[in-house]
């Protein structure tokens, strides 16, 4: 049986085997011994306008930098770990043929990410689906107001288990 700890996901960027990765990132090179991403990847994730899923963090205006750190982590870990074995779930998308599903979070980690996006604003509990992408990027859907994450997600646990479904 193949060890769930050491492997890559079957997704868009991702390597097909983990390996050394020298040049990784800011937040990406804690990975940098043994990744799933490459450098470039590493770098995209950084990107406000990544081409890496096209997704823009600023749909309702600038996210604080305190509040976009936590999703650049999210994308890194993401991306880059070959740890994710135990959580990787088949998906039947255009892109990807796997994803990871009911990855744990340290409590602390989910409450300072709350702490730190409670005044960012979206206008979306779910980002994993029903954004407007005739732009070639996401925007709110017809209708969807933009509000502070603190009235999307009123409490930590919501934003760490909805925010990507």
């Amino acid at each position: 049986q193949e060890s769930l700890l050491n492997i890559c996901m079957d997704a868009k960027h991702h390597k097909t085997e983990p390996g050394p990765e020298g040049q990784l990132y800011g937040q990406c090179v804690l990975w940098k011994d043994n990744a799933c991403c490459t450098a470039n990847t590493s770098m995209e994730a950084h990107l406000d306008q990544s081409y890496l899923y096209n997704f823009n963090w600023d749909h309702c205006g600038a996210m604080p930098d305190k509040c976009k750190r936590h999703f650049i982590q999210d994308t890194c870990l993401y991306e880059c770990s070959p740890n994710l074995g135990p959580w990787i779930d088949e998906t039947d998308s255009s892109w990807r043929k796997e994803r990871i599903q009911n990855v744990p979070l340290c409590r602390e980690d989910c409450e300072q990410w709350w702490e730190d996006c409670q005044d960012a604003v979206t206008c979306k509990v779910n980002w994993h689906r029903g954004w407007n992408w005739t732009s070639g990027t996401n925007q709110c859907p017809r209708g969807a107001m933009c509000q502070k994450f603190k009235f999307v997600f009123p409490t930590p646990a919501q934003l760490c288990e909805q925010i990507w479904s």
